[in-house]
């Protein structure tokens, strides 16, 4: 499959997949067509580790940690009490996230509210947003 083809199939512009092949995650092989730029085809595999890519950034991966997930997923295949503890580790990651989330959700909310009473009262305070009011 050419570039333009497995980036559309992949949901990725074709400049993305040139990016993650410089980095080494998409190995493509080349073909003797295209002269002094050989047409890169790309595989099924290329394709797993594009699905790798995506699950790693949607997890908040770095893509050197994905890098290195996709090196060791292709070289020995990536044991399943291995990916139980990465996934662990960002769960704890997505947890904690959550919970600035849901702060700076309340904080907001609290902000609208105390803007919509026309700013009388307290001012609502993020660094204790259970959403505090500031003095």
């Amino acid at each position: 499959m050419l570039i333009s083809d497995f980036a559309r199939a992949n949901g990725l512009s074709r400049e993305t997949v040139r990016f993650y092949v410089r980095l080494g995650l998409l190995r493509p092989t080349t073909s003797s067509k295209g002269g002094r730029r050989p047409y890169q085809l790309f595989t099924d595999e290329d394709r797993q580790a594009a699905e790798v890519i995506r699950v790693g950034q949607s997890l908040g991966l770095s893509l050197k940690e994905i890098a290195a997930l996709d090196t060791e997923r292709r070289e020995n295949g990536i044991p399943p009490d291995r990916l139980t503890d990465i996934l662990k580790a960002q769960l704890a990651g997505l947890e904690a996230k959550a919970g600035e989330l849901d702060t700076m959700i309340r904080f907001v909310r609290a902000k609208i509210e105390w803007l919509a009473a026309g700013g009388h009262g307290p001012h609502p305070n993020l660094g204790r947003c259970g959403c505090d009011a500031a003095p």
